[in-house]
Formats: structure tokens, sequence, C-alpha cells
């Protein structure tokens, strides 16, 4: 599809999330699989279930505009998904991969968040407002995701994998000191 008008774009958009959200939902399940916090599979359970609300707000969008949301590949969560996998296949000490896994989840949140921001943006200026609405409550529901990543981050999981490093390596800076 030629991508000449601001609608073009828009659709073109939202055909991207709907591949992101494929791709996730995809993901999610092996990512708490892998998890062993089970704070963070609680997580990334939760959000397979939001997912799944996404998905079907992008339906109702692409079925008031009398459009497929098939026929686009969001290579941006591709990539981030695929690093996750070759993580997992790396098997490293649990807490390590808790880690990593966690940081490919806020980077696919942030993705989330720049290109729902942008389509509700988009939505609103070409007066779509049930969809910018629709949109928006997507939004929301990824900003709280990463804000729930960002506290297991900062509480639990890239602390405990800190500490679950063996030997433990000498720091070379001088905030090592005040530990």
């Amino acid at each position: 599809m030629a991508t000449n008008t601001m609608t073009d774009l828009y659709v073109e958009k939202l055909k991207d999330l709907y591949s992101a959200e494929q791709q996730i939902l995809k993901a999610l399940p092996k990512m708490a699989k892998a998890a062993t916090h089970a704070a963070l599979r609680d997580a990334f359970e939760t959000h397979r279930q939001q997912t799944e609300g996404h998905v079907e707000r992008l339906d109702q969008i692409f079925e008031g505009l009398g459009k497929s949301p098939r026929g686009k590949l969001c290579r941006g969560v591709q990539g981030i998904i695929e690093e996750g996998a070759d993580l997992m296949k790396e098997d490293p000490e649990g807490g390590i991969l808790d880690a990593g896994l966690l940081a490919g989840a806020q980077s696919v949140e942030h993705y989330e968040m720049a290109s729902y921001g942008s389509a509700r943006t988009w939505a609103q200026q070409l007066g779509y407002a049930e969809h910018a609405d629709l949109l928006q409550q997507t939004l929301d529901e990824e900003k709280q995701t990463d804000e729930l990543l960002t506290t297991l981050a900062v509480e639990t999981v890239n602390r405990d994998a800190e500490l679950a490093e063996t030997p433990r390596r000498p720091s070379t800076t001088k905030h090592a000191a005040r530990r």
C-alpha cells in the first residue's frame, strides 16, 4: 500500500501495532515460563491478558475503517523478541535471565507507548474520536505495565540478579565504596 496521506500513515501504524500485539501474544507465555521470579511471571501473564484486549480494540478500529489489520510485520518488536529468545537459548542463571527478560519487556512497552501515542494523536487529528479513546485506553495500560516492570526491576529482579553473581566482581567506581 502506498502511504500518500495521513490516513494511509495512520492505517499503516495501526497495522504495525496489530502485528506487534500478535507477536507479543506469542512471546509472553514463553517469557512467563522462563521467568523464575513469581511476580515477574504474574506480570507477564497479566500483560498477556491485557494484550488480548489491545487486539480487540484494534479489531474494533479496523472494523470501523473497513480495513484488514493484516499485511504488515512489525520489525521493531520482532527484533526485541528475537533478542529475548536468544537470551533464553543462552540459559543464564535465573536472576540474570529475569533481568534480561524484564529489560526486553520494557523495550517492547516503550515501543508500544511511542506507537500508540502517535496513533492516538493521528486519530484525534483525523477526526476519529472513538479510535482515539480506544487507543488512549491501551496507551494507559501500556504505561501501567511499564511502571509495574520498573518497580519489579528496581525493587527485586535487578537487585537479585546482581546479588546472585558469583564470585562478586570488584567494582572500580567510586560508588562501590558506599555499598
